[in-house]
């Protein structure tokens, strides 16, 4: 049996699960999301516990799967998820405009993003940003659709980058440095 797919999901106070044929709806403080469930995969609700369920061996691939995915929508709607972002470069900056998020990335023109529905995004200080909601999947895209409108450079490590992000520096042209020709 899959390991994931066998850990009961504590159902925390406050958070409603309705079992249906091919979803779970997970509702709490932060949020309703609806998870679509394999076929092949059910839940069960017992003493505020969530259990998934496989109904023969053919579905153990899906088994985890499911699983995290409904414990990942419980634990969104209770706590929520963030990714935070810094943007690293001489007059790089973002600023909040309703429900827009211009940036200044070194381009002719300002990039202006459009905050999907169900996404908070926060700008401190300008140069760092937090994208929040209740929706890991979503959270996580928006993250990384922000960070590909000016990834970071391996060279002069400008760029958009998530928090944390290790990258690796390229020395450049190592012909340039020693003087060129005698």
């Amino acid at each position: 049996m899959s390991r994931i797919g066998r850990k009961p999901i504590p159902v925390p106070a406050g958070v409603k699960i309705a079992l249906q044929a091919g979803q779970v709806d997970v509702q709490g403080p932060k949020g309703k999301l609806t998870v679509p469930v394999p076929h092949g995969i059910k839940f069960e609700q017992k003493d505020g516990v969530l259990t998934a369920l496989r109904d023969t061996e053919d579905h153990r691939a899906l088994h985890g799967l499911a699983r995290a995915l409904v414990a990942n929508a419980v634990h969104g709607v209770t706590q929520g998820f963030k990714k935070d972002l810094d943007i690293v470069g001489v007059g790089y900056r973002a600023e909040l405009k309703g429900k827009i998020v211009a940036f200044a990335l070194g381009k002719s023109h300002p990039i202006e993003f459009p905050i999907p529905e169900g996404i908070q995004v926060a700008v401190d200080k300008q140069t760092h940003i937090v994208v929040s909601g209740a929706d890991k999947g979503k959270v996580g895209q928006v993250a990384a659709d922000m960070r590909a409108l000016r990834p970071p450079d391996p060279y002069k490590q400008k760029g958009v980058r998530i928090t944390g992000e290790r990258l690796k520096k390229k020395a450049g042209k190592a012909g340039a440095k020693a003087g060129g020709a005698a």
